[in-house]
This record gives structure tokens, sequence and C-alpha cells, in this order.
């Protein structure tokens, strides 16, 4: 294998795709990246594959000089260290001799140390797999096949992935539910305590398709954030028994990417019945102006004491966020309401649990519906984001 390629798109490549190389493991082909290159009709294409066995990542990069096709295994963080240290080079030259993998550039010359290309265990095919079959990567037939923008596909994870669980034995919370029900799409997260739920259409999807669902792990879904260039992008999305694969590609260049991710086993919560629906009170505010105040209201807050209490004022549309930690201080910051429906409440909340629904937010104008100080609040954006939040004791 010869290639002479774009340093800069390398170094891209190599960071997205050395997400998915293992860190430790007794496998060591699995902390490496496969490099394949290939050549077809005088155009060149170089692709770019990791995998720690539970996501895999495929890349293709164009625009490359190949001179000779061919595969090598190299280790991902030492081979993404030598790119990166290379930025005085526009190109770079990668020889395969056997297992190793030679770098070149004006001044330079790295020979890294890899492995066997064939040790590399085989990846999922996304065509092969939409087409209804199995694969050589041993993918089992697809239940649901879905395509939608990439742009908004990220928005619904940003609505989302911050209220996984983070530390629990209930496994099904520690992933978000991604659920398709003829053209609705919908991803839910809950680690208990609150509850987020982002909604959109799907733009190529089938309004009596049947519905299908499946938890995917946080790794997966911070790894597709990374992966979306174009927010207009097509993705489409294929589910299947036990796995789900996102491919990125427009008309010019399907399937530049492609990321595989193992489904987490396991039933989640029925999230349905979580939603209060009994409220009597509705504030509408500015999503900013709230921020702005629980964010200054917790710098006064320890681990004893957490919550910010809010006031809520009907007759002057006010409300009060105050926050009071033992040997440190207190604090109130009074702001306006745009709208304040019902009696007068106090309620007290974790600020970074308002903050986390607050700041991922794209609509300035955001309703919140309360019913007791004891029972949950419900934030609401349009119809397309709603957040459950319990409430906290105040001393």
């Amino acid at each position: 294998m010869k290639v002479i390629c774009d340093r800069s798109a390398l170094l891209e490549g190599l960071n997205l795709v050395g997400a998915a190389a293992a860190v430790r493991t007794p496998r060591l082909q699995l902390t490496c990246i496969k490099i394949v290159a290939t050549k077809t009709a005088g155009a060149g294409e170089m692709t770019l594959a990791a995998t720690d066995a539970e996501i895999s990542i495929k890349m293709s990069l164009s625009h490359v000089d190949v001179h000779q096709p061919g595969e090598v295994l190299i280790p991902a963080e030492k081979l993404r260290q030598i790119v990166g240290a290379e930025e005085g080079e526009a190109t770079l030259t990668l020889e395969a001799e056997g297992d190793a993998l030679h770098i070149r550039g004006m001044d330079a010359h790295f020979k890294i140390l890899g492995y066997p290309a064939a040790d590399f265990p085989p990846l999922p095919d996304f065509r092969s797999i939409v087409e209804g079959g199995t694969d050589k990567g041993g993918v089992e037939k697809i239940r649901a096949v879905m395509t939608h923008p990439a742009g908004s596909l990220s928005g619904l994870v940003s609505k989302t992935l911050f209220a996984t669980a983070k530390e629990t034995s209930r496994y099904s919370i520690n992933g978000v539910l991604f659920k398709r029900d003829g053209k609705r799409l919908e991803m839910v997260a809950t680690d208990g305590r609150r509850l987020a739920i982002a909604r959109t259409n799907l733009a190529g999807g089938e309004k009596d398709a049947k519905p299908v669902s499946c938890i995917v792990p946080v790794k997966a879904l911070n790894v597709l954030q990374r992966m979306v260039q174009d927010n207009e992008e097509n993705v489409q999305i294929g589910i299947t028994e036990n796995q789900i694969l996102f491919s990125f590609g427009t008309a010019a260049s399907p399937g530049r990417a492609v990321l595989t991710s193992n489904l987490i086993e396991g039933t989640f919560p029925p999230y349905e019945d979580a939603i209060p629906k009994d409220f009597d009170k509705k504030v509408t505010f500015d999503r900013d102006v709230l921020l702005s105040a629980v964010r200054r209201a917790a710098l006064l807050t320890n681990e004893e004491s957490k919550g910010v209490k809010m006031t809520f004022h009907g007759r002057t549309k006010k409300v009060e966020v105050a926050s009071r930690a033992p040997e440190m201080g207190e604090s109130t910051i009074t702001v306006d309401l745009t709208a304040y429906e019902g009696d007068p409440i106090d309620i007290g909340f974790n600020p970074t649990f308002l903050s986390d629904a607050l700041k991922v937010l794209p609509d300035s104008d955001v309703v919140m519906e309360l019913k007791a100080s004891s029972k949950p609040g419900v934030i609401r954006s349009g119809t397309e984001f709603t957040y459950v939040v319990m409430p906290v004791g105040l001393n």
C-alpha cells in the first residue's frame, strides 16, 4: 500500500474513527485503526475503520492519491499522535511494509509497527443489511430502515442524552430509547429523577410503518454527534435485533461514514406514566433569562444544599430564584416572566437539572407547568420537547 493524502483530512478522520478503538483490552487489534486503500477506474479512496466490539466506525476519505492499493492495521493512538505532530505538512505519504506503516513528510520519517490486517474483525456492511439479509459481519436481519437529516437527528440526541443515568444497575436507563412509530421519531432518556422526551417527524418515514424501538448506548450517541458535518446531509438508520447502524452520505458521496453500535438489552421503563397531567399553574418565560438566573443562584449551593428555591408571583409576573448554603452565603435573583397563570407557589429544583434542559432548547419561549411544591414540574418547548423534573426539598 502506498498513499499520498491531505494531512488535515487524515487527522480529522483519525480523531473521529479513533473514538471507536478500544483503550484497554487483551485483544490488541481492537486498539488499532485499519487503513484500506483502493483504486477503481483511476479514482483513489482510503477507508479508516475501528471497533471496540461494542461500537464500530468506518469512514471513507476521498481526494487521496493511491499509488498502490493495500491495507494495514496500526495502533490508533500512536498513529493519531504522529499525524497530529506533523502540523507543518500539507500532505503525508503512507506506505505499508508488511505489518508496519511508514509515514513520510518533507523532513520526517516514522515507522510504526502494527498487526496483520486479516486479524481485524469484519465490520457490518450497511448495504447488505438494508437489503434484508445478514452480512459477513454477522449482523441479523433488518427490523427497520429510515432516513432523516443529520442536524435534526443530532438535535434529538442533544435534547435527551444529558438525562441518561450515569451510575445504576438498571442498564436499560444507561442509554436513550430510540422509538419509531409511523412517521414519528421519538427519543427518551431518564435517570429516575428527570425525564427528557424529544420528538420529530421523519423526513423519510412512512405513516403506516410498524412501530420499532431500541435502547442506544450513550457512547454511540456521543460519537454520532461528532460525525455530523452537514446538517442537511441524510442519515440512513438501520435497526436489527442487536444493533443500530447510522450511514451518513449524500447523493454525491453515499456512505461516507458508517457508525454501528450494539444495543442495550432490557426494557425501558413506561415513561408515559411519569408525565403529570393535572396542572393548575402555567409559567411562560424567556429561556435565556431563566437560565441566567438559575446559573447565578447555583453559585451558592453545595452538596448539602443542592437546590434552588423558585418563588412564582402571579400578580407581578416575576420569579425569585434563591439559594442558601451554610458557611457560604445566600443569593436571590428576581426576573420577569412572560406570563403566569395560577396561584403563587414555592418549589425547589436541582439547578443542574434545570440548566441541562434549558441550554439545549432552540426556542426562546418556554413553558413550565406546575401543580404543587411536592409534585414534578414539566418544561415544554412547542410539541417537540417535554421534560419532567422532580422537585427537591429545601431547608
